[in-house]
């Protein structure tokens, strides 16, 4: 199911409860801090331009679920932001990036994970993403993660020569930018 902007403020419990039963194991080892972050953001997240939400649900709740929205312009200089320009260059970010659809978050517990779960989410929260333009990063150090998104077609972006940090950024599987 996916939903727009604020409406999904009502399940925000439950997904703060999903981010934190996925994030705060290994490779990730967030803790509580990180966690109410997230509750935090997502409250202010609502509001940017493209927000939307997609989520799997079970009688047992909230299986899993992905949040994205417009990438503004100018590019944002917080959070993983910086890395991420460092890497591609104002040029590629500009192209490729701003005005598409950024997945910000995507968690799916473990009883859902191998069962199409993420394929599902990625699918419906980048269903109508201009032009196909969709992105996202995800830590170098993941690796079941990084194999999981090159398994469903997303694109890696090489970073320019001597700026890899630790981010990789995905393009998804109809990006017209993606590396052919």
């Amino acid at each position: 199911m996916i939903s727009y902007g604020r409406a999904v403020l009502d399940l925000a419990d439950e997904l703060v409860d999903t981010y934190a039963e996925v994030f705060s194991a290994p490779p990730w080892n967030e803790g509580e801090e990180t966690i109410r972050q997230f509750s935090t953001r997502l409250q202010a997240d609502v509001r940017r331009p493209g927000f939307r939400t997609a989520f799997a649900q079970s009688a047992t709740g909230i299986e899993g679920f992905a949040t994205g929205w417009l990438t503004a312009s100018p590019f944002p200089s917080h959070r993983a932001y910086p890395q991420v320009a460092a890497q591609l260059g104002r040029d590629r970010v500009r192209e490729l990036l701003v005005g598409a659809l950024e997945i910000d978050e995507l968690a799916v517990r473990g009883p859902a994970r191998g069962h199409g779960t993420g394929r599902t989410l990625l699918t419906e929260i980048t269903a109508d993403a201009p032009d196909g333009r969709a992105w996202l990063l995800t830590s170098r150090l993941a690796t079941d993660t990084v194999a999981t998104y090159r398994r469903l077609g997303w694109h890696e972006v090489p970073a320019l020569p001597g700026t890899q940090t630790g981010v990789i950024v995905f393009l998804a599987p109809e990006h017209p930018g993606r590396p052919s």
